[in-house]
């Protein structure tokens, strides 16, 4: 100490005592304390990375709601394609409510809209084509209107801005203009197809071109059309007021590209198992990204060494749920009955060859696997009820001749089997009952009153006297299912309710654990500081009486030497 100088806080060691190193003997004091401060440093920091885990594994799950948001329905899930003998006159598109089969569609006029064009003109755009301030009135579809105050000098391009950006009119018709090569014509076109919708100019002021100046080029007519022969040909057409039509076949769009009367086009409407293939394989890989995470998450090694959430609760419910969907059948869906061919053909995904692989060692341990095979053959014998098993959307469905299900309140009627019971005299319902709850009674319909079934209407068809027991059933495919407990897993914690999902509640608690960490690391921190700064104080005092004691020592041995 006699060369060196120590410096903390007001605390100076002077080196000028005994000798002894205090800064070295209090720093191994204070390291030795802060072992305390370091093991609550590893601690808080085995929380954040359990947080951290939560959150990446939240995203996924959200990721994956995502992605089956994409085919939650009947008509993402099963696409159908149409192919057309003749493009050139007409292409068609379906949606999953087209049924399969050839249909013959002749095209005998394309919708068109109504065009006019002025048969005289200006010989530039900047042309005058009024020399006072006047209007111009005209009528589409039957209604009239006039655009007013049209200022003098205003040029056939400044018209045409007027037309196509009035409130008035920028709805119903488009201006332009063709140029002939030396005169410029206003061209004017309804916005709409359809016969109804004529155009017709009843004045046009004080213009250089009159009413009775523009001329019909092509006049606004109804698309025409037969389907599978119907109307015969002496009964006129099938016609619609656009070249989009998609009311005629229930679930196909036909659009019509060219008329050709006297020519069939053929349609062949067809399921595409390969677009539903693609979707199911989209599903079990989204899926296995979920499983795959949670077990690398919650893995135990050879010796038996956990990983960092082996054993924790909220990731063990979020894997459980998951795989409780995957696992058990479809909500609403009912088993085949070969005997009365009621019921559901595929109602569980095992039956569509999707599984866990549960061989110990494989490579996909614990993940979903796809026996192409067996789902190929499914796909083939029923690709409807495939794409119901994924992607049925609260689709109802009786399992009595008696009665119908016709109704349910979207949100509130859950998916699931009904036990239904309803008594009839002859003349009305007299009881009746849904899970065996008493229901609402009005004429030949119930309603459930409570519970799951609130909002269920069931209308009883068989109005003879007798007691007609069944069931009733409210699908939701595979899909949605994941969906809606994606949706409840990944729900934010709410703070006033103390509500979400499981991972947000456990995020939520961890963070009030680290937060107690951070005070206990505070409180350690601030008790050593004091520690040391006591330390030093009281070893700088030391320090110094050590070192007037060895003054004093050799003020002694020098006058005992004088003495001598």
């Amino acid at each position: 100490m006699a060369d060196s100088t120590y410096t903390s806080g007001a605390i100076n060691f002077t080196g000028l005592g005994n000798g002894t190193d205090f800064s070295q003997l209090i720093d191994g004091l204070v390291d030795a304390e802060m072992t305390r401060v370091t093991r609550l440093e590893n601690w808080k920091a085995s929380w954040e990375t359990k947080n951290e885990q939560f959150k990446a594994l939240n995203t996924q799950m959200l990721s994956l709601k995502t992605t089956l948001e994409g085919f939650d329905t009947m008509r993402e899930f099963m696409a159908k394609s149409v192919n057309s003998s003749d493009s050139t006159l007409l292409t068609a598109t379906a949606t999953s409510d087209a049924q399969e089969a050839s249909h013959n569609i002749e095209v005998g006029q394309l919708a068109t809209n109504d065009v006019l064009i002025t048969a005289s003109g200006a010989s530039s755009l900047d042309t005058a084509i009024t020399s006072s301030t006047t209007s111009f009135t005209f009528s589409y579809a039957g209604e009239t209107i006039t655009l007013s105050n049209i200022s003098a000098g205003t040029t056939l391009s400044g018209f045409v801005n007027i037309i196509n950006n009035h409130a008035d009119s920028r709805d119903k018709i488009r201006a332009s203009t063709i140029f002939d090569g030396s005169v410029y014509h206003l061209q004017l076109n309804g916005m709409d197809q359809g016969s109804d919708n004529q155009l017709y100019i009843s004045d046009a002021g004080s213009m250089i071109f009159g009413a009775s100046d523009f001329d019909e080029t092509q006049n606004a007519v109804n698309a025409q059309i037969r389907v599978n022969g119907f109307p015969a040909s002496n009964s006129g057409w099938i016609e619609r007021d656009t070249n989009v039509i998609d009311d005629v076949i229930e679930g196909i769009t036909l659009n019509l590209n060219d008329s050709e009367a006297g020519t069939n086009v053929k349609l062949n409407v067809v399921t595409d198992t390969e677009g539903i293939k693609e979707n199911v394989r989209t599903f079990i890989d989204q899926v296995n990204v979920i499983r795959a995470q949670i077990q690398a998450l919650t893995e135990v090694d050879e010796e038996g060494e956990g990983s960092i959430l082996t054993g924790n609760y909220g990731v063990d419910i979020v894997g459980q749920n998951l795989k409780n969907i995957t696992a058990e059948l479809g909500k609403g869906f009912v088993n085949w009955n070969q005997d009365n061919l009621t019921g559901d053909k595929y109602a569980a995904l095992s039956q569509l060859g999707i599984l866990t692989d549960a061989e110990e060692g494989s490579t996909t341990y614990g993940l979903l696997k796809l026996d192409e095979e067996i789902f190929d053959e499914a796909l083939a014998d029923d690709p409807e009820g495939v794409a119901e098993l994924f992607s049925a959307n609260n689709l109802l469905a009786s399992q009595s001749p008696d009665f119908t299900l016709t109704s349910i309140v979207d949100g509130t009627t859950e998916a699931g089997i009904y036990d239904i019971q309803i008594v009839s005299d002859g003349s009305g319902i007299t009881s009746a009952t849904i899970n065996g709850e008493a229901a609402k009674i009005s004429g030949w319909e119930i309603t459930g009153l409570s519970g799951s079934a609130l909002g269920m209407a069931i209308r009883l068809d068989n109005t003879g006297a007798g007691t007609y027991s069944g069931t009733v059933s409210i699908k939701q495919g595979k899909v949605g299912e994941m969906i809606d407990e994606l949706a409840d897993l990944t729900k934010p914690f709410n703070e006033y309710t103390y509500e979400g999902g499981p991972l947000a509640v456990l995020q939520n608690n961890y963070k009030d654990i680290m937060d107690s960490i951070d005070k206990k690391i505070d409180y350690e921190t601030t008790r050593i500081e004091k520690m040391e700064r006591t330390m030093k104080e009281k070893y700088a005092r030391l320090d110094s009486l050590l070192g007037q004691y060895e003054l004093q020592q050799g003020q002694l041995e020098a006058a005992l030497n004088q003495l001598a």
